[in-house]
């Protein structure tokens, strides 16, 4: 390799950490882990609202536990439709596990560069049961706090390897 392309090399490994390092890099973009799981924990309580036209009205509860470590989200309850989804940290990740109608368990994580402080954005990382090439399962979620104790969860789904639809509950905080 020649003097003149050493130089260029090295010149661009520096700007790749100078760079980051005066202009703070992707600092301030995304969401804090644990504030994200906090938002989850303030979830606590009963939710209702709509759903897909192809499925009934929606109530969502959502009940911290194991000592603040953990929520559950149970959608649906007592319905045959009824599904579980655990939220904890695992390190400094937000990571969740759905039990699903479907009989599978797709595991997401939180996508932090994707996510906004009301805009939490999780994403497909492994699971029980799940296929990946065929079948249908939940590849993602997406969690909108809104104001006024309004939510949406953006529910997606992926068919035989390609995103097949997105399901969309719009759900108010009922009161206690």
């Amino acid at each position: 390799m020649s003097k003149r392309w050493m130089l260029v090399l090295v010149a661009i490994v520096a700007l790749g950490v100078v760079v980051p390092a005066v202009y703070g890099g992707d600092k301030g973009a995304g969401v804090d882990s644990k504030a994200a799981f906090e938002k989850i924990k303030g979830l606590a309580g009963t939710w209702e609202g709509t759903a897909p036209p192809e499925m009934p009205n929606v109530t969502v509860q959502y009940r911290v536990t194991g000592g603040g470590s953990a929520v559950v989200e149970t959608q649906f309850p007592g319905t045959p439709h009824e599904m579980v989804t655990v939220y904890h940290m695992d390190g400094d990740d937000v990571v969740m596990t759905h039990y699903c109608a479907a009989g599978n368990q797709p595991r997401m994580k939180l996508d932090k560069a994707a996510s906004k402080d009301d805009e939490l954005y999780f994403t497909f990382a492994g699971g029980s049961n799940v296929d990946t090439a065929k079948g249908a399962y939940m590849h993602d979620v997406r969690l909108v706090l809104k104001p006024g104790d309004k939510l949406q969860e953006d529910w997606t789904s992926f068919k035989d390897g390609k995103k097949d639809h997105t399901a969309v509950f719009q759900t108010s905080r009922k009161a206690s």
